[in-house]
């Protein structure tokens, strides 16, 4: 069985990780995914998201994808927390697990285009952003399979309509 060096390894740097393999790896996964949900194979479906929401890559994918890639990712939260350094990324990607208890978002209102009025929008914390990163990517390629090709609005909102999150 293949073993990650890096997962229990506290000396491996943030900057030191193989950034190409953990995408890799994730990818492959998804495709599994995929071609399960393409012929209709739900236990194996199920199994192979759930592999992948534990996945190890695809965590440290979703915290790098958070802290550092978002244009949004000096957005604080209720936690207050801002910024995130090499360390502290490795601890919330060990922290990540799906529980189905998120902490509150912090809400800021933001003016509207082209009138004096404003709309609330929630904040949420880093924990839970990384959490919903690892999520999307294991229930993105079930439902991608089912979609029109040539669909691109609305599909997170079918998604999440149709999702059966007892499985987590």
């Amino acid at each position: 069985m293949n073993k990650s060096k890096t997962r229990d390894n506290p000396t491996v740097e943030w900057n030191k990780i193989n950034w190409r393999k953990a995408e890799r790896l994730t990818f492959k996964l998804q495709k599994r995914i995929y071609r399960a949900s393409e012929r209709g194979d739900v236990k194996a479906v199920r199994k192979l998201q759930k592999t992948l929401i534990n996945s190890w890559s695809n965590k440290v994918l979703s915290v790098r994808r958070v802290t550092q890639d978002n244009t949004g990712k000096r957005t604080a939260g209720v936690d207050g927390i801002k910024l995130l350094t090499p360390k502290q990324r490795f601890k919330l990607v060990s922290q990540l697990k799906v529980t189905g208890k998120s902490q509150p978002t912090r809400r800021v209102m933001i003016p509207k285009p082209g009138t004096n009025e404003s709309r609330p929008l929630g904040i949420p914390t880093m924990y839970d952003r990384a959490l919903q990163a690892v999520v999307k990517a294991a229930l993105e390629p079930e439902w991608e399979a089912h979609f029109e090709p040539n669909s691109y609005g609305f599909r997170l909102l079918l998604v999440m309509s149709r999702c059966d999150w007892s499985y987590l």
